[in-house]
């Protein structure tokens, strides 16, 4: 299987990507892919194209974090107080307990429906800590920690993360916010459909350049560290590379990332996600891993509902990247009334298929489609890359 094998499936047999752009390979290698349709006009996906990152941008906030700890600027077992004083009932939460996940963050209302940006700010700095309950991550800790960044750095997170990450690595084509002349090159998210719990809901307001993200969007112009980064599929190589060679922080602190501090198998044969510092990291049963088989327990990973996966291991020197959008014109989720199932609305099991819509149109669906990546993105980076699987069935860990 090839790469290009990857973008026919995603693009032409299932329809469940209108565009996709794939790329395997090391700290000197890069073999990639593309195809599709950016917007709705036809434009070809090309070299140019900006993807909204969507989550991607945590795995930028915690190699800033582990720098800024590199750099003696951060202690990560002080309370998230001594760098974000606003957050006045994290006084007694270490940095580090934010930064992996390890406790539950509730805010007093939902950021994303609050009128203005100033309201939004508010709601995010009367987050409370708690237990966790049901999955572990969250976007929240990620914007706890762009503050904590700020405070610790005592600079803005955009210079920060120019002064760390984009100035050395040459990443010319990241964006904080999109110049208007490169608006028409970003990726449309326009026409994303939802159905939850029987509710039809059809999303046309975003806007080229600006962040999907709810959140993301209610707070920009500010970048708050979850969300909100635009970029190439050249300049994502160069990350990758980057940091395989160690131009932005030490193997030492990427170990210290990769460390699970979430993950355990429950009594009831469930699992806790498991996940690092601002990423996910290799878990037992590979369904559940945003870390391809073929890579290792170094590996830090992240997705992004815009249809984005990133896994960089340093134990293997291997890493992936795939950039693609799965909401222009598409179903995206689909949460099933009690008592049904995908099938119930004519989805295949594992969510692919199409439905139609209250207007009668046919809308394909790219509900789940995260588990079509082993066989259909990972399995042509092994063929590629010649990689076998890092730790062979049978000898999972807990």
């Amino acid at each position: 299987m090839t790469l290009q094998d990857t973008v026919r499936y995603f693009i032409e047999e299932t329809k469940i990507l209108p565009c996709l752009s794939v790329t395997c390979g090391g700290a000197g290698l890069c073999v990639q892919a593309r195809g599709g349709v950016i917007n709705e006009q036809g434009t070809p996906v090309s070299d140019r194209t900006l993807f909204d990152l969507a989550s991607l941008t945590k795995l930028f906030t915690g190699l800033l974090t582990m720098r800024l700890w590199e750099e003696g600027k951060l202690d990560l077992t002080c309370p998230v107080t001594d760098y974000a004083p606003q957050y006045r009932y994290l006084s007694d939460i270490p940095v580090e307990k934010v930064l992996g996940f390890e406790i539950g963050l509730t805010t007093p209302e939902r950021i994303d429906t609050q009128k203005t940006p100033e309201a939004a700010k508010q709601q995010l700095w009367a987050v409370q800590p708690g237990e966790i309950r049901g999955r572990a991550y969250s976007d929240i800790h990620a914007m706890v920690i762009r503050d904590v960044i700020e405070g610790a750095a005592q600079s803005e997170y955009g210079a920060e993360l120019t002064r760390c990450i984009l100035r050395p690595l040459e990443m010319a084509e990241t964006f904080l916010h999109v110049p208007e002349e490169r608006r028409a090159d970003c990726i449309s998210c326009r026409g994303e459909h939802r159905i939850e719990q029987g509710k039809h809901i059809l999303r046309t307001d975003a806007q080229p350049g600006i962040p999907h993200d709810p959140k993301a969007a209610k707070l920009y112009p500010e970048i708050m560290g979850h969300a909100g980064l635009f970029s190439t599929q050249g300049d994502m190589v160069k990350f990758a590379q980057g940091v395989l060679r160690e131009q932005v922080i030490s193997k030492k602190a990427i170990r210290v990332m990769a460390r699970n501090r979430t993950g355990f198998r429950r009594a009831d044969g469930t699992y806790q996600q498991y996940l690092g510092a601002l990423c996910y990291v290799k878990h037992p049963v590979q369904y559940f891993s945003e870390i391809p088989a073929y890579e290792s327990d170094e590996a830090i990973g992240l997705a992004g509902f815009t249809g984005q996966h990133m896994s960089i291991d340093i134990g293997t020197g291997v890493f992936t990247l795939f950039l693609g959008n799965r909401v222009m014109n598409r179903l995206t989720v689909l949460v099933p009334e009690v008592g049904k199932s995908l099938t119930d609305y004519g989805l295949q099991a594992d969510g692919r298929g199409s439905i139609v819509w209250d207007d009668g149109t046919r809308v394909v669906s790219s509900v789940n489609y995260v588990h079509q990546k082993d066989a259909h993105f990972h399995q042509a980076v092994a063929d590629t890359l010649g990689l076998p699987a890092w730790r062979r069935a049978g000898t999972a860990w807990s």
